[in-house]
């Protein structure tokens, strides 16, 4: 037996992913030895070093122009894969700034201030009021953005399965801790745990299905086998299972039956995390699964995904039309946008193309908007916490002009509005669908547009054409972290809508998968 040699592996390539993980390992040693007073700010600084320092290093990276295939070919650090771990960075980074929102009355923060006192219980009803937050969320949310990022960028089916893992359980846990609506809030963890479990089972199967048929997990290896002995039904069907595993995590339909429940349940911080950063994450793998894996056998999947994303743009926008919930709605939306994004991934031809840039950036411009919506939802509230029924939000342009211009911006960026970095994104993957024939499916998701349109513009002329309610809501004043947010998701979207031509170059030469 010869000696065993350690694997190759890259720190500079690595640098990110060793900057969040080290941040979250760091945030739990605080949780069991810094003094309560101590941890909340501890904890926002810890989280806001890794997500904003891993920002930096993937940049550094992209400049540097790094592609290489690191940690014994299990990590592919590509242009792809480094504009999805800063997106994914960046908006974690947002997404740490909402969770720290606590305003002037720190009662007001969204996280319970103790998660194993039963709910209901009186000692439940005295922790609303307490200045104590379950500071857990940080180092929970920071294990989930370094999943993230290790999932974007996952040459091997077995890592990916382990990124998975380590994006999820942190979100199931996280969903159910929401202060106020406990019930609701651990409800949506349950079902967002065991869908998610079912998922993850699929995936795991799957991934066995293809080790028989091919004889390696890893993506590279699998493209060599498709392209010398091409793909049998065993072959087929682990695919199938694969795909299934990762479209759940994405809310496409018809696997989307956990999103509504997880995104109205869930402390809308968290929504708005999962919203943004999962979505990214979830696309991220899709198009390394199917591109570098697959790419050469693009007949066993493009049929299936084509149907898919007429399936979920078509439910995204019609049952968005009877949501009385705005978080609902929003989750709809995302459901509707998931299909607008497998647009682009239909249009991607041999793993690199007008269909990855588009698709690239259509994550950016969603995520951000997407996160600045959910942002303005944190802020219109009640006597009982935050206000997400539609007939609350009556008049609200009365009430705060500037809170409904800002969400009238952000949904009219949603519904693909000119000058918006929606209908910039829409318009780049629907061109890459044309390019390689599949007008047809442009031509579909241009009706669902419109029709998802509505639901946008409903809630639209609710805030500024309807008197509002004796006893509607009332906004909050944001603190600095949300007023950061908002500054950046809003001027993004509008940079994004109206020059958007330095980000798609950069989207453009990023377009490189490489296994």
């Amino acid at each position: 037996m010869g000696p065993i040699q350690a694997p190759s592996l890259s720190l500079a390539a690595l640098a990110p992913l060793l900057l969040v993980f080290g941040a979250a390992a760091i945030g739990v040693l605080v949780e069991a030895f810094a003094p309560r007073a101590v941890r909340h700010p501890v904890q926002v600084a810890l989280a806001l070093v890794g997500t904003v320092g891993a920002f930096l290093a993937t940049l550094l990276l992209a400049v540097d122009g790094t592609e290489e295939v690191t940690a014994a070919g299990a990590l592919a650090v590509d242009g792809a894969g480094l504009f999805l771990q800063a997106t994914i960075a960046g908006l974690g980074a947002l997404s740490v700034l909402l969770f720290a929102e606590r305003g002037l009355d720190p009662a007001r923060s969204s996280f319970v201030a103790a998660a194993a006192v039963p709910a209901g219980s009186p000692r439940d009803r005295e922790l609303l009021t307490s200045e104590r937050v379950q500071t857990e969320v940080y180092p929970l949310a920071v294990f989930a953005v370094g999943g993230m990022m290790l999932f974007v960028t996952a040459n091997d089916l077995l890592v990916m399965f382990i990124a998975l893992e380590v994006l999820s359980l942190p979100l199931y846990l996280i969903s159910g801790l929401a202060r106020r609506r406990r019930l609701l809030s651990q409800e949506a963890a349950v079902k967002y745990f065991l869908l998610g479990a079912f998922a993850s089972a699929f995936f795991l199967y799957g991934l066995a299905l293809v080790y028989g048929a091919t004889g390696t997990i890893r993506l590279s290896g699998i493209r060599e086998s498709v392209t010398t002995e091409g793909t049998g039904t065993l072959l087929v069907l682990g695919l199938g299972l694969l795909v299934v595993g990762l479209l759940f995590k994405a809310s496409v339909a018809p696997f989307h039956t956990w999103t509504p429940d997880v995104y109205q349940g869930a402390p809308t911080p968290v929504t708005a995390f999962m919203a943004a950063c999962t979505k990214v994450a979830a696309f991220g793998a899709i198009l390394r699964l199917l591109y570098v894996a697959f790419g050469t056998a693009d007949w066993t999947w493009r049929p299936i995904v084509y149907g898919i994303a007429i399936v979920s743009m078509l439910v995204g926008a019609v049952l968005g039309l009877t949501q009385t919930d705005v978080k609902r709605m929003l989750a709809y939306s995302s459901i509707a946008h998931a299909g607008f994004l497998l647009t682009g991934v239909i249009g991607l031809g041999g793993g690199t193309g007008s269909g990855l840039a588009a698709t690239l950036f259509y994550l950016l411009a969603y995520g951000l908007t997407t996160l600045g919506a959910f942002a303005v939802v944190t802020l219109v509230r009640d006597g009982d916490g935050e206000a997400t029924h539609l007939s609350q939000w009556a008049g609200l342009a009365t009430r705060s002009p500037l809170t409904a211009g800002i969400m009238a911006f952000l949904l009219l960026a949603l519904a693909g509005i000119p000058l918006t970095s929606g209908f910039t994104g829409k318009f780049a993957v629907f061109r890459a669908a044309i390019e390689v024939g599949a007008w047809p499916l442009a031509v579909i998701a241009l009706v669902a547009s419109a029709v998802a349109a509505f639901f946008y513009l409903r809630l639209i002329v609710l805030m500024y054409f309807s008197d509002p309610a004796v006893d509607g809501a009332t906004v909050g004043v944001p603190g600095l972290p949300t007023t950061i947010v908002l500054a950046v998701t809003v001027a993004a979207t509008l940079v994004l809508g109206v020059v958007p031509g330095s980000v798609l170059d950069l989207a453009d030469r990023a377009a490189t998968l490489v296994g």
